[in-house]
């Protein structure tokens, strides 16, 4: 299976300032590649193919020394999409050297690595990618061995939320903690006071750079979070102090960050040789897990079925789950 890894680089002075250099030049290349496919389109209605343009990239590199530089492959990748800079095989023209603590990149050096765990597998590409004024390299390696759990015997349904970031069919409640809204001030301040500087000021590079770091805190937190560094917090009688009613339903879902959330277990699962099942979410909050009749919704978190009563919806939901990943042989049983 493939897995990537993220390793915090310690770049010199003068090795940062040459990958600075890079990234700009890279992102030159992807801005004239994407500038010139808009023009053939809207002057003659022809669509320039990635073949194409990267059959013109040595004579690029002949002509303009600053693109001359790098790496021939790290300069297709552009061509065909713009991310970070990336190098398409261990090898060319750059080096992954764990025994070293270093990785090597053309045109930058050998660069101090904080490898903080090991990289398993083989390395199959290598990127370069700032964060404010971080830098990091991304590797996405091949052929990573699995490393199966034992048996634990358990099995649960996981209903997320927004007032809640997830209910399990047991009964726990993993409170939702709000990153964003915890740190709203900060990041308001923030960019009050980017907004007050001179464009093309040294002030207005501090206070981006200051912006930047307010979120990058805010995704590395949220991050975190959803690796499950902490534990489930609380059950249903006695959830926690951080959940709350839901509000401001966009910002609360961006906040959460499902998006991210879905993908991590999915690769923990594989890696673990254990299995997540996706299944349809619709009614399964406001349909009874015990009989399948449609409940009413007093409150926001609570169903009443017109059979078996008032019940937590957040619970309900991930008892449907739970029964509909085929996880329990009926609705009886889910119970």
């Amino acid at each position: 299976m493939r897995r990537g890894y993220k390793f915090r680089i310690y770049p010199t002075a003068g090795q940062a300032s040459r990958a600075g250099q890079g990234l700009r030049d890279h992102q030159r290349l992807c801005n004239a590649a994407l500038e010139e496919r808009r023009e053939a389109w809207r002057m003659r209605k022809v669509s320039i193919r990635y073949g194409w343009q990267s059959a013109q990239l040595k004579g690029i590199r002949a002509l303009d020394q600053d693109q001359g530089r790098w790496s021939f492959s790290s300069q297709q990748a552009p061509l065909d999409r713009w991310d970070s800079v990336e190098w398409p095989s261990d090898g060319d023209a750059c080096r992954w050297k764990p025994d070293m603590g270093r990785v090597y990149l053309q045109g930058i050096g050998h660069i101090k690595v904080h490898a903080h765990r090991a990289a398993r597998g083989r390395v199959k590409t290598i990127s370069l990618k700032r964060e404010g004024r971080r830098w990091y390299v991304v590797l996405s390696c091949d052929d990573v061995p699995a490393e199966p759990l034992a048996p634990a015997g358990r099995e649960i349904g996981l209903d997320a939320g927004v007032a809640r970031f997830a209910t399990t069919s047991d009964g726990a409640v993993i409170p939702n903690p709000r990153f964003g809204r915890k740190s709203a001030g900060e990041l308001a301040a923030a960019q009050q006071v980017l907004a007050r500087k001179k464009r093309g000021s040294s002030s207005r590079r501090r206070a981006k750079a200051k912006t930047g770091e307010v979120h990058r805190k805010i995704r590395n937190r949220r991050a975190g979070f959803h690796h499950m560094t902490r534990s489930a917090s609380g059950t249903l009688e006695t959830p926690g102090t951080n959940v709350a009613a839901k509000s401001g339903l966009n910002k609360s879902i961006l906040d959460t960050g499902w998006s991210q959330f879905a993908g991590i277990p999915a690769g923990k699962a594989e890696e673990a040789a254990r299995r997540i099942v996706l299944v349809n979410p619709a009614y399964t909050s406001i349909d009874c897990y015990q009989c399948g009749r449609r409940c009413t919704r007093p409150q926001q978190d609570t169903v009443a079925c017109p059979v078996h009563g008032g019940m937590d919806a957040d619970c309900n939901g991930a008892l449907n789950i739970y029964a509909r990943a085929g996880l329990g042989s009926g609705r009886a049983d889910a119970a």
